[in-house]
């Protein structure tokens, strides 16, 4: 490189550094900006994804939330009738599983849509790795069972005699 600079110099009839009107650069040198540019990109599409599923899982978390609110009778005639507060938790977290899965279901086929329109589109060709998808979905269902079980436990812990005065 230094040689390269010292002939572009006597090219350019310079006679000080500092006053080049060129720069030289090595292809190790293109690969570290390449590799730093992809980190900052990798870590924007992480943030991305956290709000995403932050926003997603308070979502699911309202959705339960109105339904623990809607079905207080319910909920306390269960319990008056013998169902044991694990009975409910189970039911208020297998609705979120299935909220979760039917997400999950749907943000895979989307993605999977998107990527081939967007190939279709763009001329561009895609492969679609299988583990990102498990893991996109895992990830999905994961948030719903977290968020889920929030108003899962809340519905488990209610007093029957006061969730049937609700109605």
């Amino acid at each position: 490189t230094l040689q390269l600079q010292a002939l572009m110099r006597t090219q350019h009839g310079i006679t000080d550094s500092s006053e080049d009107d060129f720069t030289v650069t090595s292809q190790s040198q293109l690969v570290d900006t390449f590799g730093s540019v992809t980190e900052t990109l990798t870590l924007l599409l992480a943030g991305v994804a956290a709000i995403s599923l932050l926003v997603g899982g308070i979502g699911i978390m309202n959705m339960m939330l109105v339904g623990v609110q809607e079905r207080t009778y319910e909920i306390g005639l269960r319990k008056a009738l013998g169902a044991r507060s694990r009975d409910i938790l189970v039911q208020f977290v297998a609705e979120a599983i299935s909220v979760s899965l039917l997400g999950g279901i749907l943000g895979v086929l989307l993605g999977i849509a998107a990527s081939k329109i967007t190939s279709a589109v763009a001329g561009w060709a895609t492969v679609l790795e299988p583990g990102p998808v498990v893991i996109a979905f895992v990830f999905s269902l994961l948030v719903g069972v977290v968020f889920g079980s929030i108003p899962a436990w809340k519905a488990a812990r209610m007093d029957p005699v006061a969730a049937l005065r609700m109605r």
